[in-house]
C-alpha cells in the first residue's frame, strides 16, 4: 500500500487570518473525527506571517487522500474560506520515504 503527505499553503487576506484560523480548527477537528484514513492532519500558522498557514498531511492510502478532497469536511471548509484567502491554495503531494512519528 502506497501511503501519501501532503504539504500545503494557504495563505489569508489581510485582517483575516483569525477569521482563517478558526475555520481551520474547526476542519481538524472533523478531519479527525471522521476520517480515519487520515493518519496526521496538522495545521501551524507561520512564525513569520501570521496570514501564512501550513498544512501536513499524511494518508494511509491514495484513497484515504482522494476521501479528504472529496469529502464533507474539506466541502465545507472550502465554503467557508471564501472572503478569506489572498489567493488558490499551494499543495504538493509527496510519496514518503522515511520518517519518525508517522507509519512509513
Amino acid at each position: 500500500m502506497t501511503q501519501v503527505a501532503v504539504v500545503a499553503k494557504l495563505t489569508a487576506v489581510d485582517g483575516k487570518s483569525e477569521d482563517l484560523a478558526a475555520v481551520i480548527a474547526d476542519l481538524v477537528a472533523q478531519v479527525q473525527a471522521d476520517e480515519p484514513g487520515t493518519l496526521v492532519y496538522a495545521a501551524a500558522q507561520d512564525s513569520a506571517d501570521v496570514n501564512v498557514f501550513w498544512f501536513y498531511e499524511f494518508y494511509g492510502s491514495p484513497d484515504a487522500a482522494t476521501e479528504h478532497s472529496t469529502g464533507p469536511a474539506l466541502t465545507k471548509a472550502r465554503e467557508r474560506m471564501r472572503g478569506l484567502l489572498a489567493g488558490r491554495p499551494e499543495v504538493h503531494r509527496l510519496t514518503p520515504i522515511a520518517g519518525k512519528g508517522v507509519p512509513v
